[in-house]
């Protein structure tokens, strides 16, 4: 799975000797989350200079948002496929609601981790007592071997594991003692660390892995350098340790880390393939499914016996169409 399994214990060693200046920053981008009305995200993955961290292949960051005076989140029904989202909170809630008939409620301190698989649609809405929301969705990429596995939902509250001045939750895969349940199909990390000011935490990593750093808010210095806040750092493999030091103001941080997918994928709007044609094939059958091109019964309707997105419950708000797709062949990337 990981294309960095032959690499000598000796190069990671020497890897990690020169780590520290091989921190690149990935600047965030606004991105209006549902349509030009809605509420603004920042995105740091992907990037035109960085597509994957691991198999992680999608970073939005939002909030604090005030929902009174931007209306939240409202996200309707909408498709992905070949990958899993994860969504993390640091305030407020959020009601999930899918087609393979999961519905919970996204709370501060739990993941809640979608495989969408083979195909699945779901919705997002801030709950009508949240005052602010904040947090995070990542999505993961499936490798090819369970790209196309049945969709499914799982949730998960990672118990805090504390020290001198921080406190360190992990929500995939694991660290410092502490791992989680939640499945995962390619070897993954995600935590959420929070620093009081000057505390400094120092973790044992993966040389095998790379890793994400998401500054949320605080002044954070990783090995010396600092880091702007709402930017992602990244780390390539080779790194036996990292050191978080707080500036005088509290540190949030979220950490992401995994082996190189070593795949190269496809992602278009909210769909993650491995061909321009697998892509095309996706959305002719969202489409047909929502009734937006083609009618039901079309060639495209059906995946064997039921639709490749799912069924939804009655009465909820209409489902997102797919963008048009561009003019020129859609290309893979890792």
């Amino acid at each position: 799975m990981s294309n960095t399994e032959a690499v000598p214990r000796e190069m990671l060693c020497e890897a990690a000797q020169g780590a520290a200046s091989d921190i690149e920053m990935l600047a965030p981008r606004a991105v209006p989350l549902g349509g030009p009305r809605a509420m603004d995200v920042r995105r740091t993955l992907p990037q035109r200079q960085r597509s994957l961290i691991g198999a992680w292949c999608f970073l939005d960051h939002y909030g604090p948002d005030h929902v009174r005076a931007s209306g939240g989140m409202k996200v309707p029904r909408h498709p992905h496929t070949g990958l899993q989202t994860v969504s993390w909170l640091f305030t407020g809630e959020v009601e999930h609601r899918d087609s393979a008939g999961f519905h919970a409620m996204v709370r501060p301190g739990e993941i809640n981790l979608m495989t969408a698989g083979k195909g699945i649609s779901h919705s997002e809405f801030s709950t009508p007592d949240t005052d602010v929301l904040h947090g995070a969705q990542l999505w993961v990429a499936l490798p090819e071997a369970a790209r196309h596995i049945e969709p499914t939902f799982e949730n998960y509250r990672p118990e805090p594991v504390t020290g001198e001045g921080w406190t360190l939750r992990v929500f995939l895969g694991s660290l410092s003692g502490s791992t989680s349940p939640v499945t995962t199909h390619t070897p993954l990390l995600g935590a959420e660390i929070l620093l009081e000011p000057g505390a400094t935490l120092e973790l044992t990593t993966d040389p095998t892995f790379e890793h994400g750093i998401l500054l949320d808010s605080g002044i954070l210095h990783l090995d010396g350098h600092s880091l702007a806040e709402d930017h992602l750092a990244f780390l390539p493999v080779g790194r036996l340790s990292l050191t978080l030091t707080a500036g005088d103001e509290p540190v949030r941080t979220l950490l992401i880390g995994g082996e190189p997918l070593g795949e190269q994928i496809l992602m278009w709007w909210n769909f993650v393939g491995r061909s321009h044609e697998e892509i095309v094939t996706y959305r002719e059958q969202w489409q047909a499914e929502i009734g937006a091109d083609n009618p039901p019964g079309s060639p495209a309707w059906n995946t064997g016996d039921s639709p490749r997105f799912g069924t939804f419950p009655p009465g909820q708000p209409a489902p997102l169409p797919a963008p048009a797709l561009p003019t020129t062949r859609l290309r893979p990337r890792d």
